[in-house]
């Protein structure tokens, strides 16, 4: 197992890095005048608004899913050729590099997604999927319900803004669109394929931002954990079928499996920390074919999720200990306990959070604030950062307040993320985006010598 990153947590080991990144040419070369900057950014924003708007809705009602992503890529890749940009298709497979040089300076990676998810939507929304591809040898529908369309069209107006202000800020710009973020390893497949050899060096900074089910127009920072770490199980059990009618005669992995989705719980409440973030989920239960028939073997799929380095090796351990307890206690053969080492915590550079955090509120004022927790969803990002680059992951409101207070007064939980009903409002949300990020980018730029 490849070992955790971990987050500067010292004002010291922060000086440090800025020391480093300084001997490097990476560190910004002074403090972005945001209020007399801003002006120029909106402006720029709601010109191209239209532009941004017509293609997130076109993103939105043709979905692809991981690694089919060719309608979207070609997309992408034809307006940031466009604009200028030197652009690569095919990266992992089906990612999408596109490079703009603008005199010395640091090159800067701005990262979108552009994969949808195997769902049906069910917003009712005029420009709503009806897509549907093959999914792992089924068929299914397609959405986008994690967002990832909005942010290809925050991508496109960041790409275009920061253009459109290229006499104020000096360096290099990778726009990577990445695929297969839902769990199918694009990130490690982009880097794999020389993302970070084969254009220009690794970047001196990563920047991301996912929208959410907080209130349209409202952008949230924080340092250290932003996202948790995702690990796939999947556990086999084997045991010996025999007539329904006849239990004696077997050893039933149906009786493991479900022993096994209550006892894993102990590890959860008797051996992780109280106060540290751990779940461990068992999402899908597959075994026989008949009521009086007690099969051979049951299969079982979860997902483990945490913060810390140390409470996710012992979530995993106590999965493997439980797995092979349950087996041994009804005389079976050892299960067979396979644990996907899935996407890493998105761990924000302390230092340049900070920075961020200083600018976002200078534009925002009270519309820009510290998230009070990590999201509990899981992140690949965390691959471009983890390889040895500072990066920031900002998190967007996309959802209609009034909507949100009428939830509230009703009881009921917004729907988020990868709800059928999810439904970001195009405008603040594309806005808000498309300024939040072309700040983010400019405070780490220096100004041009031109």
């Amino acid at each position: 197992m490849i070992a955790a990153v971990k987050p500067v947590r010292s004002l010291a080991a922060a000086g440090l890095l800025t020391v480093a990144l300084s001997a490097l040419g990476a560190a910004p070369a002074r403090a972005l005048d945001v209020k007399s900057l801003t002006p120029a950014i909106v402006a720029e924003v709601n010109a191209d608004y239209p532009r941004m708007e017509a293609l997130y809705k076109d993103l939105h009602s043709h979905p692809e899913l991981g690694f089919q992503e060719t309608r979207t890529a070609a997309k992408l890749a034809a307006e940031m050729r466009a604009l200028g940009f030197t652009v690569t298709e095919g990266v992992g497979r089906t990612g999408v590099v596109a490079i703009y040089h603008n005199g010395p300076g640091p090159m800067v990676l701005v990262r979108t997604e552009l994969d949808a998810l195997p769902m049906k939507e069910r917003t009712g929304l005029a420009y709503a999927s009806e897509a549907k591809a093959v999914w792992h040898g089924h068929e299914t529908y397609v959405t986008h319900s994690c967002g990832h369309d909005s942010h290809m069209a925050i991508w496109t107006g960041t790409a275009r803004a920061l253009l459109s202000l290229k006499a104020k800020w000096s360096g290099t710009l990778m726009f990577i669109g990445q695929p297969a973020e839902e769990g199918e390893g694009g990130a490690r497949a982009m880097l794999a394929d020389g993302l970070y050899t084969r254009f220009g060096g690794k970047p001196a900074y990563a920047f991301a931002l996912h929208v959410g089910s907080g209130p349209a127009g409202e952008i949230t920072y924080r340092a250290g954990p932003v996202t948790s770490a995702a690990d796939s199980l999947t556990i086999t059990f084997y045991g010996r079928g025999a007539h329904g009618s006849m239990p004696n005669q077997s050893i039933d992995p149906v009786l493991m499996a479900a022993r096994f989705v209550e006892d894993v719980q102990s590890v959860i409440s008797r051996e992780k920390d109280p106060f540290a973030f751990g779940v461990v989920t068992i999402g899908a239960i597959q075994s026989g074919s008949a009521g009086n028939i007690i099969p051979d073997v049951a299969e079982l799929k979860g997902t483990v999720r945490s913060y810390d380095p140390v409470v996710r090796e012992r979530l995993l351990d106590g999965v493997r200990r439980t797995a092979l307890g349950v087996a041994a206690m009804a005389g079976a053969p050892a299960p067979k306990v396979e644990l996907g080492d899935g996407a890493w915590p998105v761990i924000n550079d302390d230092a340049l959070e900070g920075r961020t955090a200083t600018a976002l509120k200078a534009a925002f004022g009270e519309r820009a604030h510290e998230s009070a927790q990590p999201w509990t969803a899981s992140e690949d990002f965390s691959e471009f950062v983890r390889a040895g680059v500072p990066g920031t992951y900002l998190s967007l409101g996309g959802l209609d307040p009034v909507l949100l207070a009428a939830d509230k007064a009703r009881g009921e939980p917004p729907p988020t993320n990868h709800s059928p009903f999810f439904a970001p409002l195009p405008e603040p949300t594309i806005k808000t985006g498309v300024e939040a990020m072309v700040l983010t980018v400019m405070n780490v730029m220096p100004p041009s010598g031109r």
